[in-house]
């Protein structure tokens, strides 16, 4: 995505610092300061060397993903999800997808307590899911939750039609209702290509609209379900006293996490900032209107949004006194330990792209399996099966150097 970013000429938003702290319903357990040192401090009080533990396996693990930049900027590409995982991290990383990130961790040497009030409000506010999800997964959404993370000016949205007319692409504002092989001359309304790659999720759950008819043999149903997550966007004020800050001057988070308990009906909440962000902009204060982000696993009924926020300038509902605009959508896969990988090659020249997904959900993530399906059709168009699932390839780049 950085590399993107820096073709298309876009500048990164300016970052605005915010303090997070961990509601289990009753209070705050975890509270982030000033004081960077004081924070490690707290975190050794309460959990040991576990966050210690967890930084080192984070790292670990995404030192070896790194190696797919360099795989693919010399060209090799995978056939499937598993190829790809076994060249980067070997059968270690296959068997993280099958094994819950609990297990992991603890086997890893860290703290249940930390496991509960520190990995399980990240999982939450990520994938809206606990801590059963597979390693892998959990390690993916432990990587996003660092602070080096970054947005573009204008909105993320810039990198997609950016790229686009970089490409040159023709883009068909058309419905895909089926796809088939062709044997003959094509039906009325049809379109023919060589080679065609799938960007949508294909299980039953997310409804894609798309058949395939006429393989042999035919397809099976993708495993797995897609998670819906509720994001309700509200200006308003945010009710403080809920959080145990009855003062809200006193209260100095913008963004609260949750740890998984029956009582909270809502994963996280943060002030949010403008897609653009001036040399004058200042994050709103919790005295003061402001626009926040409400991750939830349902729609937030009327008592729950008077819960959360009080009264405020713009009345758009007379019953909540609370301005909110609401959207729920099929976010991420249901993450399981027992799920299979999707196929990359449904088909000769048929590519699938968001069976990644199922290994970890992220832009990132998709856009390494863009670069991947686009070097592998080239590759089995040209029928170069040298650049193709090829092992060893560190020791065999190092040798072409």
């Amino acid at each position: 995505m950085q590399e993107f970013v820096k073709q298309l000429g876009l500048k990164y938003r300016r970052s605005m610092a915010g303090k997070t702290a961990v509601f289990n319903g009753e209070e705050m357990i975890l509270e982030e300061t000033d004081w960077y040192l004081l924070d490690l401090f707290r975190l050794w009080w309460r959990y040991g060397i576990s966050f210690i533990r967890l930084q080192m396996w984070v790292e670990e693990i995404m030192e070896k993903f790194m190696r797919i930049y360099k795989y693919q900027a010399h060209g090799y590409a995978f056939s499937s999800v598993e190829e790809l995982l076994d060249s980067l991290g070997g059968s270690g990383f296959i068997n993280m997808t099958r094994r819950p990130l609990s297990d992991s961790l603890l086997e890893l040497g860290v703290s249940q307590r930390f496991i509960d009030e520190v990995i399980a409000p990240v999982m939450r506010v990520n994938y809206g899911q606990n801590v059963s999800i597979p390693a892998f997964v959990g390690a993916v959404s432990l990587a996003g939750a660092q602070n080096n993370l970054w947005a573009v000016e204008g909105g993320n949205k810039l990198v997609c039609s950016g790229l686009l007319k970089m490409a040159n692409a023709n883009l068909l504002q058309a419905k895909v209702e089926s796809i088939s092989p062709v044997y003959s001359a094509s039906e009325e309304g049809s379109e023919l290509y060589d080679i065609v790659i799938l960007a949508t999720p294909l299980q039953e759950s997310v409804g894609s609209g798309v058949q395939f008819e006429g393989f042999n043999p035919p397809f099976d149903q993708v495993p797995g379900n897609y998670h819906s997550t509720v994001a309700t966007i509200v200006h308003g004020y945010l009710n403080t006293s809920f959080f145990g800050f009855p003062d809200p001057r006193l209260f100095p988070f913008a963004s609260i996490l949750t740890t998984e308990m029956p009582n909270l009906f809502f994963n996280s909440i943060a002030s949010i900032c403008p897609v653009n962000i001036s040399a004058g902009f200042r994050r709103k204060q919790p005295q003061e209107a402001g626009v926040y982000k409400v991750f939830s696993p349902q729609p937030l009924d009327k008592t729950q949004l008077k819960t959360l926020f009080s009264s405020c300038l713009h009345i758009k509902n007379c019953y909540t006194h609370i301005e909110t605009f609401k959207y729920k959508w099929q976010a991420y896969p249901c993450y399981g330990s027992s799920q299979g990988l999707p196929p990359v090659e449904i088909h000769p020249n048929l590519f699938y792209l968001n069976g990644i997904e199922l290994a970890g959900s992220a832009m990132e993530m998709s856009s390494v399996a863009a670069k991947n399906i686009a070097l592998l059709a080239y590759h089995r168009w040209n029928r170069q099966t040298d650049m193709v699932d090829q092992k060893d390839l560190m020791h065999r780049i190092k040798t072409e150097l």
